[in-house]
């Protein structure tokens, strides 16, 4: 009987490392609640708007930017203070822009917008 709980303690165990080592693996694969990490953003947008070696590095410090003012405001404020600071981003990256690329990141954006007020409904 003593083997039979030890052997049922020992598998139960193991299951539970292997479930915490797959969490922790997913973890690593996306920052927070379904949202894309920094060099996700990156990766989509280089590739969506044929950034240039000269632009990639400017959009960079422009979404680290973003993401550092989104840390340093306190969670239950980040709701309302996140259109200012995701239109302060906006204003920046137009600058870095050619206007087919501005062309072509609007309509992303349009896209996004569109995207999460049909997920909300």
């Amino acid at each position: 009987m003593k083997k039979l709980s030890l052997i049922a303690a020992l598998a139960l165990g193991g299951l539970l490392a292997c479930s915490t080592i797959a969490n922790a693996q997913d973890a690593t694969k996306k920052s927070g609640k379904g949202r894309q990490t920094l060099e996700q953003r990156m990766e989509a947008m280089s590739t969506q708007l044929s950034l240039t070696a000269e632009q990639k590095p400017k959009v960079e410090a422009v979404l680290k930017d973003t993401e550092a003012k989104m840390k340093a405001v306190p969670q239950d404020e980040r709701r309302a203070k996140m259109p200012e600071i995701m239109a302060e981003q906006g204003k920046k990256i137009k600058e870095i822009l050619t206007p087919e690329q501005l062309e072509k990141y609007t309509k992303m954006q349009d896209a996004r917008k569109n995207g999460k007020k049909k997920k909300s409904e």
